[in-house]
């Protein structure tokens, strides 16, 4: 059993940043992804971002030149830097870790970005 907590969520103005973690209990080198998603009220989760074991990220069209996700094998964390931030990135966010026959979920973190 692998536990993922996630840090850094809170209220922020449009146009401000905030830093996202999430630290594994388990080491993270081994991971086939590592993944950012959200959920905002009403809608269904969808996915932020995905980082590949050789480190390539890909982004959601929304957020893509605003966000940018990153590990540190050391530290058995994953970062989602958030920039430039809008009122519809409300949500919570939620950190996954894919193993090969594993995956793990965080319990998620509230992001709010008021005008």
């Amino acid at each position: 059993q692998v536990q993922l907590v996630e840090s850094g969520g809170g209220l922020v103005r449009a146009g401000g940043s905030l830093r996202l973690s999430c630290v594994a209990s388990r080491s993270i080198s081994s991971a086939a992804i590592l993944g950012w998603y959200r959920q905002a009220p009403g809608k269904q989760r969808e996915v932020v971002a995905l980082i590949a074991r050789s480190g390539v990220v890909n982004y959601a069209e929304s957020v893509k030149g605003r966000f940018f996700a990153s590990r540190d094998n050391t530290k058995r964390t994953v970062y989602l830097q958030m920039n430039g931030l809008k009122p519809e990135d409300t949500a919570v966010y939620y950190c996954n870790v894919v193993y090969s026959t594993e995956n793990y979920w965080g319990q998620g973190t509230q992001v709010t970005v008021s005008s």
